[in-house]
């Protein structure tokens, strides 16, 4: 199984990339938003993989974090959703995105992605809701391009200017962890995070937010 590559970014078509490792090519096939993510050509880059295996096909899809490949896993084993609709829903909100959507039971969030209808999205809000404190709980792992180094004498193509990834904000982790240490069943516990989380929120703040969202009504 191949988990995880780092080269240099060869090329990129519509849905797939190819990395260079060592003079020898991986076709890489990520979403929009992992994407646009990416460096330029000849840039280093990393990415976690997952081997699709067929009769007639072997497929590598890559992820910039350990949340985002969890998810794809996890949306590939619902009834209905494929690697390209997978791929669609991780595109369309992200890995926090998807963590929130499933937490809160928003399958008219998922239904936004292209080709998932929603039908499949009820069915994958449903099944996958208990996965959700598990995968939100992995936090950030973003990967660091600053640390990647391809020891090879093959010239790179000057560098473009690039947004830098936005990295998944620790908070989320850490406060689904105190809820569940208080004894907050982890379902309750991860939807109260999600729609307490904010862009840039320390952990208390995102506990004590929470913890309103559970305290008893009335």
């Amino acid at each position: 199984m191949i988990g995880r590559i780092a080269g240099r970014l060869d090329y990129r078509a519509a849905d797939h990339v190819l990395i260079d490792v060592r003079g020898v090519g991986y076709l890489v096939f990520v979403s929009d938003r992992t994407m646009a993510s990416l460096p330029g050509n000849g840039e280093a880059v990393a990415l976690y993989t997952d081997l699709l295996v067929r009769e007639d096909n072997l497929q590598l899809f890559g992820f910039t974090s350990l949340v985002e490949k969890e998810w794809h896993r996890l949306l590939m084993g619902v009834q209905g959703i494929g690697a390209k609709a997978s791929l669609a829903i991780l595109g369309a909100l992200g890995p926090e995105g998807v963590s929130k959507a499933i937490a809160l039971g928003d399958w008219n969030a998922l239904a936004k992605a292209k080709g998932v209808g929603p039908k499949i999205a009820q069915r994958a809000a449903i099944e996958l809701k208990n996965k959700a404190p598990a995968v939100m709980a992995m936090g950030s792992d973003g990967l660091d391009r600053d640390d990647i180094v391809i020891e090879d004498d093959a010239p790179a193509a000057p560098a473009k200017a690039r947004k830098a990834p936005v990295k998944a904000n620790p908070a989320q982790g850490e406060a689904l962890s105190a809820l569940v240490n208080l004894g907050y069943a982890p379902g309750d516990a991860a939807a109260a995070v999600a729609e307490a989380m904010t862009p840039g929120a320390a952990t208390g703040e995102v506990i004590r937010a929470a913890l309103k969202l559970l305290a008893p009504k009335g």
